[in-house]
């Protein structure tokens, strides 16, 4: 498994925490493990009667950090999904949902009206790859299918399981088409035409 806190790879190693509960709904027993790599303590709750598992610490796995080279503006929206995600799906996807929006205007050159229409346009000049998967967000929650949904992007519309994880991932693949790439870029054509100057060439074109 990977370490929710630090995403280094770790092999489990969980024991009882606490005697365990039994309420109206289940009878329920904490588990607990300590990551080798980070230190950080996991905690987990598991429904005997279901079998179902629930992450309590942290209360959802970290993502990878963000780049700085994408703006505060877009990260922000981007943190903030991230945060609820474990708590609501739903607003997780309504917050991607508004940062996607405000991507595709500003770095997609898109004519603004509803998201559904925005995609289209924006397709045209992403990756096969990318292009798909922006096209996917619009099947979530039937989002597509009903007109106000659709302009109000920031609207709480419901989600399937795994749906507002896709968003996130997303939005990483067209920070690092739209933002990390063209970076790196600037920064390796920067430090050539500098070792050229050095030299006593003319920069590159």
């Amino acid at each position: 498994m990977k370490c929710p806190h630090c995403t280094q790879g770790i092999h489990e190693t969980w024991s009882q925490f606490g005697e365990g509960f039994q309420d109206a709904d289940a009878q329920w027993i904490a588990h607990r493990m300590t990551c080798p790599e980070c230190g950080r303590d996991i905690l987990r709750l598991l429904n005997r009667n279901t079998g179902m598992l629930q992450l309590l610490r942290p209360r959802a796995p970290t993502r990878a950090p963000l780049s700085p080279d994408v703006p505060e503006a877009f990260a922000a929206d981007y943190r903030e999904a991230c945060l609820v995600l474990a708590d609501s799906p739903k607003a997780s996807a309504a917050l991607s949902r508004r940062c996607l929006q405000q991507l595709l205007r500003d770095k997609g050159g898109v004519k603004p009206g509803n998201l559904s229409d925005e995609i289209d346009q924006a397709m045209q000049g992403l990756p096969h790859h990318l292009a798909k998967a922006v096209d996917a967000i619009r099947n979530f929650g039937n989002f597509s299918a009903h007109a106000t949904k659709n302009t109000s992007t920031s609207e709480i519309v419901d989600v399937e399981p795994g749906e507002a994880d896709w968003c996130l991932e997303v939005l990483e693949g067209l920070f690092d088409f739209y933002f990390v790439q063209p970076a790196v870029l600037q920064r390796k054509r920067d430090a050539l035409n500098q070792k050229l100057q050095e030299a006593g060439k003319p920069p590159m074109k």
